[in-house]
């Protein structure tokens, strides 16, 4: 059964575009931008609820340029990301949606000296930090319902 995907082709090119302008590769930290393919098929392999909002911010995208992200110059593009970034309330899912199968990629996490393996069980060590930041947090009133 053929792979289907949330987004129409002309999307995941317009999406490999911006995710390539939110987060360009860098030669200096060896790793790659969030246009790669393998970035790119998480993305779409984990959209899920966010679909919708990623496709009108696409939709919206492509209606600012006039025509595919592809065919516009680089100056262009980054002027068509700059318009989107302040018109749109979507983006913010769409800029969540890149980052976060961005920061999961292995060679991202080997990039910040961390190991590229799931959480748990193992666990990370997590440094003592001003444990009194949580004060606010436990002056509160009970906001959960008693048994």
């Amino acid at each position: 059964m053929p792979e289907t995907t949330p987004l129409t082709p002309a999307q995941q090119a317009d999406l490999r575009i911006l995710a390539g302008l939110m987060i360009p590769a860098s030669a200096e930290f060896d790793v790659p931008g969030a246009d790669d393919p393998a970035i790119q098929a998480d993305i779409l392999a984990t959209l899920g609820r966010d679909t919708e909002p990623v496709r009108q911010t696409l939709d919206q995208a492509a209606k600012i340029a006039g025509r595919p992200l592809g065919e516009l110059d680089a100056a262009t593009r980054e002027s068509v990301a700059r318009h989107l970034r302040d018109t749109s309330a979507a983006i913010a899912t769409l800029s969540r949606v890149v980052l976060q199968c961005y920061y999961r990629d292995d060679r991202v996490l080997r990039s910040l000296g961390l190991e590229a393996r799931a959480p748990h069980p193992i666990g990370h060590v997590l440094e003592d930090g001003d444990w009194s930041l949580l004060d606010p947090v436990r002056a509160r009133a009970p906001f959960w319902r008693r048994p």
